[in-house]
């Protein structure tokens, strides 16, 4: 699924309020005239968006994949589209099988606003110098403990394994990527607020990577806001299939 989290509030069904799950479960009753609930690979933010999460249902509908993805986005609105459709086993858990969850956060940095970019980037007009955010997330590869990168208020283990995390720029464009086997609650924009201190040089990089590193639950920051982030891909072994479903 691919979908602009402007204006909704996450992923995660919620009772009120708009949310993506709550438009999937709705197109589907539509589509197939069933109540079912709808799995989400990783979850997403109020605000922020998606270019590839991946959710599951079941359904006693059998429908080739063509027909679910149009009837899907003929009943979803316009800010939500199913990409791709396939059949799995009654055996795939679409979290607990994901191998790790890649995000990306987008900074335009330049002195002035995009009307066009605004609810996908956050706006840094003070240059930032990349060399050192880049330098900065070798602190954050690996498996230990991303406390310092977690809400203040997280009871839960911290312990976490990061893949890959970097900074690099293309013309007013910043984009901070990080791949994860999982993720804490705003642990990617919370290192994208430190990172933007490093790169207008409000913190060194040693500092950075200290503060990383002392298990401090709450000490990175600030939270940047949700709309320069972005959902990529949900990685799997052995999926999606080859083929969709036929």
């Amino acid at each position: 699924m691919e979908y602009d989290g402007t204006r909704y509030h996450g992923s995660q069904l919620q009772a009120g309020a708009p949310t993506i799950q709550g438009e999937a479960e709705t197109a589907l009753c539509r589509l197939t005239r069933e109540k079912t609930r709808v799995a989400m690979a990783s979850r997403t933010d109020a605000g922020v968006h998606a270019r590839g999460q991946v959710a599951s249902f079941l359904s006693r509908a059998s429908f080739a994949a063509g027909t679910w993805v149009k009837a899907m986005n003929h009943f979803l609105p316009e800010d939500i589209c199913v990409r791709a459709a396939y059949r799995v086993d009654g055996g795939f858990d679409v979290r607990r099988h994901a191998v790790s969850r890649e995000y990306r956060y987008h900074i335009l940095n330049r002195s002035t606003p995009s009307p066009l970019w605004r609810h996908l980037c956050e706006l840094v007009p003070q240059r930032l110098d990349v060399e050192a955010m880049d330098a900065a997330c070798s602190v954050l590869v690996g498996e230990h403990d991303f406390a310092p990168f977690a809400p203040a208020t997280y009871a839960r283990s911290t312990q976490r394994r990061a893949l890959r995390a970097g900074v690099s720029r293309r013309q007013d464009l910043v984009t901070f990527i990080m791949e994860a086997t999982s993720f804490l609650p705003h642990q990617v924009r919370n290192t994208v607020g430190g990172l933007i201190k490093v790169g207008l040089h409000k913190m060194s990089v040693e500092d950075f990577r200290h503060g990383a590193m002392q298990g401090k639950a709450g000490t990175i920051g600030p939270t940047a806001p949700s709309r320069g982030l972005c959902l990529m891909n949900v990685n799997y072994r052995g999926f999606p299939p080859s083929e969709e479903i036929s």
